[in-house]
């Protein structure tokens, strides 16, 4: 609030002396609400970014979650506060979708009404791990997105598997087979290159949104990297390391950071139906 400075005036005006007091106004405008507003999914946290309001007197942000939707039935909670445009919600549940809301404080005090986005995030796990050449063994070549760990290539519970043959790194997803004839794929697809695994923050929806035909990917260092699971989860992963001792002989392991989405049918990292299914290898095509 903005101090109140009384002025006095004297004259002297035909042997009268008089005095008046006034007053600067009170700033009672608040800001105008943020934009902007958008998140980035993580491992037990969001983290929240928006665009800088452009009144000179904004002092800072407050930040506000709820666990539904906007309304009177479901209230946004205050949980910070920055004078930055950048936030990081953190103590999250994975697999809980939590919605965020920005408004804007000025020096004053004023507060602006809440963003105008309906943002929301479900956390999800994340890590690292390396995964061996099939080629080499069937030991620890398969990834279990559910159970984030290392599995044989041929496991029931493999999601993917890597193989190297020398002369290109590939990943496999698996195939799961529920009933004769009725084949359910793990589907995979490239991202391309991005600097961080979190570029990635949704995945694309439907049957043909790009999924490999042949469900095999070739791995480049620093690409990323979507898999859509039989039973509707959602997952990526980053190359960050092929490790090729002898040139021209196949790798021993990949190096990735992989994030798994535990909301199924939640494409933040539609609804594809629940299967109960065991699973079986793809017939191994190398690209080339």
């Amino acid at each position: 609030m903005r101090r109140l400075i009384p002025i006095l005036l004297a004259a002297t005006v035909a042997g009268v002396a008089g005095c008046n007091d006034s007053s600067s106004p009170r700033d009672v405008t608040p800001p105008a609400a943020p934009r902007g507003l958008f998140s980035v999914t993580g491992d037990h946290e969001a983290t929240l970014s928006w665009l800088a309001n452009t009144e000179g007197d904004v002092a800072g942000y407050r930040v506000y979650e709820a666990p539904c939707a906007s309304g009177s039935s479901c209230p946004y909670d205050r949980i910070g506060a920055t004078a930055a445009t950048q936030f990081v919600a953190t103590g999250l549940s994975n697999g809980v979708t939590r919605y965020f809301a920005i408004s804007a404080v000025d020096q004053a005090g004023n507060e602006s009404p809440l963003s105008y986005e309906d943002v929301y995030d479900t956390p999800r796990p994340a890590g690292t791990t390396t995964i061996n050449n099939f080629v080499n063994g069937f030991a620890g070549s398969g990834w279990d997105f559910s159970a984030f760990a290392n599995v044989a290539a041929d496991s029931p519970n493999a999601d993917i598997f890597f193989g190297d043959n020398g002369n290109v790194s590939q990943m496999f997803a698996t195939l799961h087979v529920p009933a004769p004839g009725d084949t359910i794929p793990n589907d995979i697809q490239d991202a391309g290159y991005a600097s961080s695994l979190d570029a990635v923050d949704f995945s694309p929806e439907g049957l043909d949104a790009g999924w490999a035909p042949t469900g095999t990917v070739e791995l480049i260092q620093g690409h990323c990297y979507i898999v859509w699971t039989w039973d509707n989860h959602y997952a990526k992963f980053r190359v960050t390391g092929i490790t090729r001792p002898i040139p021209g002989q196949p790798a021993t392991l990949v190096r990735v950071e992989w994030a798994y989405q535990t909301a199924a049918g939640n494409n933040e990292l539609r609804a594809r139906p629940v299967h109960t299914a065991v699973n079986s290898r793809r017939t191994v095509a190398w690209l080339r």
